[in-house]
């Protein structure tokens, strides 16, 4: 996402028009998780401005509708994956990748039913997927299998970490919302692919989101220095600091890799004034 009311004169302009809200938070961040698509499929107008209020640097990892990936579950869903498809055609190298989210109730038994999904898209775009049945991430037949189909066609596999975030007991209206709805998830440090994308998930406290996402600033240092070009999407439970603390992320991994690129600077949310 790249609105949020608790961003409004902070992030963002406070009277920013919605279809200029994506150039405010691409001025914080230089990739956004685009979730809305999982709802519903966008105009290929509405593409296009989202690739005019970007950078051609700018990252989109895109949400593959869930008629598609739910209703269905990869299968008989040719035409509204066409329809996606075609809609964010205008993103162009802009689509980072598109993001295969899976049920948990999609088990290593249906792992056949992802390949054949697989082997079926185009190559024009790069995939990764996000399970979330803990047995591909404790058995190691099932690890084993998903990272063979997964490897077959050069697509990444999404760790949704949320280790930090289940240690302790929820302490506010959001952390008690986000406790019955994110999943458990083990944690998983692996890269297929060279460009591995990874979820975190903090807590309301920026301190104890720190702290949980050091593990990550190693990982992703080391990512780096093997050539890949990771992508970190920080979330907290009411994400009111995400872009602060995505961009302080981004600074701890470049303190210890001063070559790699600045984030932009933001544009101020308010005027400046000297009054």
């Amino acid at each position: 996402m790249w609105a949020h009311k608790a961003w409004q004169g902070r992030f963002l302009a406070q009277q920013s028009p919605a279809a200029e809200r994506l150039r405010c938070y691409a001025g914080w961040c230089d990739a956004v998780e685009g979730n809305t698509t999982f709802y519903a499929t966008p105009s290929r107008e509405t593409v296009a401005s989202w690739a005019r209020q970007t950078g051609p640097g700018f990252r989109f990892v895109l949400k593959i509708p869930k008629v598609v990936t739910h209703e269905h579950r990869l299968t008989d869903a040719d035409g509204p994956l066409r329809a996606f498809l075609d809609a964010v055609e205008p993103l162009g190298p802009r689509a980072h990748a598109l993001w295969i989210q899976l049920p948990g109730s999609f088990a290593p038994d249906d792992v056949g039913v992802l390949a054949r999904f697989l082997r079926r898209l185009p190559d024009s775009h790069r995939y990764a997927v996000e399970v979330r049945d803990p047995a591909f991430f404790t058995d190691p037949r099932a690890t084993r299998l998903l990272e063979g189909v997964l490897a077959e066609a050069s697509a990444e596999w999404i760790p949704f970490d949320t280790t930090a975030f289940f240690q302790a007991a929820p302490t506010s209206d959001a952390e008690r919302d986000a406790w019955t709805k994110k999943p458990r998830m083990p944690l998983r440090t692996a890269a297929l692919t060279d460009r591995p994308i990874v979820r975190y998930l903090g807590r309301d406290d920026p301190d104890r989101t720190v702290d949980g996402w050091r593990h990550w600033v190693d990982v992703t240092v080391g990512w780096l220095r093997e050539g890949r070009s990771p992508t970190v999407f920080v979330h907290t439970p009411d994400n009111a600091d995400a872009p602060q603390l995505a961009r302080r992320f981004h600074a701890e991994v470049r303190a210890r890799m001063p070559e790699l690129d600045a984030l932009p600077e933001p544009v101020p949310a308010e005027p400046l004034t000297l009054f």
